[in-house]
């Protein structure tokens, strides 16, 4: 053991160099939407797809995606949403796919005024037309973040899909160790997950398409992922403070996120129950939108969209409600 944490701190000494991001330059336009594409307020191209409805829309969603991947990501639900009347934006994040920068981390302060900006200017593009967000694991943070610090009057409600609210306060301090120690000797040092044997679906032709996939990254450097962390720190804080009507959806096979930080994000939301749910999908995953089960998540999405307050048609939203009288009741 000795001789294995002597070779990691000598690769993390041989592999030492400043920790580097890539955050928003300074404003020069005000943000605009390209046909493929939006313009940030720094000039940054952050790349645009949709899927849209044959008739006008019903409503409209602004899909965030998570750690490593992009705006592909929502081509399935995309597409599935538009069957039923819901037109579905999504763009790859700075550092993500075909974004600027690929593979580094920008801020959250950044992460969070490009969701802003896309909600501001979609909501212009169909005036009158409710709009939500839809965050995706770290789109679910970005999404707590931009839905919290300031009001969006244009937004109708959120959607968060196993969001990362998996701050440190919920990590073990082995793992708070390890990760301080990388970002300070070796932040530049990558890693790739192999070897964790972590599930994130049970849909494996989705993941090998994924693997195969040039645009989503594959190794992750330490300080992208420390970035990481302080986003989902602060989407953890934030959680109480999130007003808006929330829809919060969770696998109980996820891998991913913990169960135990997802659940008290759900039991600190301000409104549970007055405008505020969560759906818990006995065999989802973390990938609850591409999962071999995604037209039943993709079905209550919409249906909450049309009725807030109506039950779900697949009774997820019943199984949340038993799953936080447990944990409840195991509390007392």
């Amino acid at each position: 053991m000795m001789r294995s944490l002597g070779a990691l701190l000598m690769g993390l000494l041989l592999s030492a160099c400043a920790a580097a991001t890539h955050p928003a330059g300074p404003d020069v336009q005000a943000p605009v939407l390209e046909a493929d594409a939006m313009v940030a307020a720094d000039g940054a191209r952050l790349p645009l797809r949709s899927w849209l409805p044959a008739a006008g829309p019903r409503a409209v969603v602004v899909a965030v995606h998570g750690m490593n991947d992009y705006s592909n990501a929502f081509h399935g639900p995309g597409k599935a949403l538009a069957a039923k009347g819901v037109a579905v934006y999504a763009y790859d994040q700075r550092g993500f796919g075909a974004g600027p920068h690929p593979g580094w981390w920008s801020s959250t302060a950044a992460m969070v005024a490009d969701l802003r900006a896309a909600a501001r200017l979609l909501a212009a593009r169909h005036p009158g037309v409710p709009l939500y967000l839809l965050g995706e694991s770290m789109g679910g943070a970005v999404t707590i973040e931009a839905a919290t610090h300031a009001p969006m009057p244009e937004v109708s409600g959120v959607i968060l899909s196993a969001p990362a609210v998996w701050g440190r306060t919920s990590m073990p301090w082995y793992q708070r160790a390890a990760l301080w120690l990388a970002y300070h000797v070796a932040p530049g040092w990558t890693l790739t997950g192999r070897g964790l044997k972590i599930q994130p679906s049970d849909n494996i032709e989705m993941l090998r398409a994924l693997s195969r996939d040039p645009l989503v990254i594959k190794e992750t450097r330490v300080d992208a992922i420390y970035g990481m962390v302080d986003l989902m720190d602060a989407a953890q804080m934030d959680a109480p403070r999130l007003d808006l009507p929330t829809l919060l959806l969770y696998g109980a096979r996820d891998e991913i996120i913990p169960p135990e930080p997802t659940w008290g994000a759900v039991a600190a939301l301000p409104r549970l129950g007055a405008g505020q749910r969560a759906a818990l999908y006995g065999n989802g995953w973390h990938m609850l939108l591409r999962d071999l089960q995604a037209q039943v998540v993709i079905d209550d999405i919409a249906a909450w969209i049309a009725d807030p307050s109506a039950p779900l048609p697949s009774g997820a939203d019943r199984a949340a409600s038993e799953k936080l009288a447990t944990l409840a009741s195991e509390t007392r």
